[in-house]
């Protein structure tokens, strides 16, 4: 499958999903840019189209009032394929926040690191606002090893809010930073406090709002002791460990497979003969005598 604009071609590698209202491909440029992929939203509902071409007429990005804030637009160029509408954005393989942050592991300075990062992954998105609510109400919130953290682009579109701003998602980020800290609240946590009076309240209204509070409010850096570490050690590393034990055990099972098949076969099993020939003689005495 193939989608051309006028600054790009675009082949599907794969599918991610195909919904009511759009569909979603990997995809790569057909100019050999090498190993670079794209996420390509696809829309095929006509009412989803006119409220997605509206929201990005009326959209404007607007320059934070942060240090060192760049901004680069996640949405690369859209354009319109016959009668479909197609949205291109960068491609970066998952890891879903839901399912590799550990907070329970961590120190407690660690974890406001992550909402650090959240916040500033949303100011730096670059997307228009009812696309961000979006990204952070489908949960397209993704942590590396590292601990940053990077939004992805698969998005549903069947529930697109053309009135959304910046208002709710504040909101709705100022409610994942507090699942991000809920394994903190038995530290006496200021920021989970601070959060918890104005997130039950409504009370941001922006980004920069939540990011101060954090700012003011971060507990001081603790060294962790060497349970800590190692604890911290294996839960960063378990994908690699549990794939490492994996082979581990299918080389184990190939070779007891062998040796069974080997013992079947002739009865015997050569390689034990190395061991049985060195204890049939001990020191200078023949233990066939």
């Amino acid at each position: 499958m193939r989608f051309e604009s006028k600054k790009a071609a675009y082949e599907v590698v794969s599918t991610l999903f195909q919904g009511s209202v759009n569909n979603c491909y990997v995809a790569g440029r057909e100019d050999g840019s090498g190993t670079v992929l794209y996420t390509l939203l696809v829309l095929h509902e006509h009412e989803a189209v006119y409220a997605l071409m509206e929201i990005l007429m009326r959209w404007e990005p607007v320059s934070s009032a942060l240090e060192g804030d760049q901004k680069e637009a996640a949405l690369l160029e859209s354009f319109s394929n016959g009668k479909e509408y197609v949205l291109v954005f960068p491609y970066r393989p998952e890891r879903e926040l839901s399912e590799f942050y550990v907070g329970e592991v961590l120190p407690l300075s660690v974890c406001e690191e992550v909402c650090f990062n959240l916040i500033l992954a949303c100011i730096t998105a670059g997307l228009p606002y009812p696309l961000l609510y979006l990204v952070l109400e489908q949960g397209k919130i993704n942590i590396a090893r590292d601990n940053s953290i990077y939004l992805s682009y698969g998005l549903d579109l069947k529930e697109l809010d053309r009135t959304r701003t910046e208002r709710d998602c504040a909101s709705k980020c100022a409610d994942i930073l507090l699942w991000i800290l809920s394994s903190k609240e038995s530290e006496k946590s200021i920021v989970y406090e601070l959060l918890t009076k104005k997130a039950a309240n409504k009370g941001y209204s922006y980004f920069t709002e939540i990011y101060r509070d954090l700012r003011i409010a971060t507990a001081p850096e603790k060294k962790l002791n060497i349970l800590q570490k190692i604890r911290g050690f294996f839960v960063r590393n378990a994908d690699n460990i549990f794939g490492i034990l994996f082979w581990v055990a299918l080389i184990a099972a190939i070779i007891a497979f062998v040796l069974l098949l080997t013992n079947l076969v002739v009865g015997d099993i050569p390689f034990l003969r190395l061991f049985y020939n060195s204890f049939k003689k001990i020191g200078t005495e023949s233990l066939a005598q």
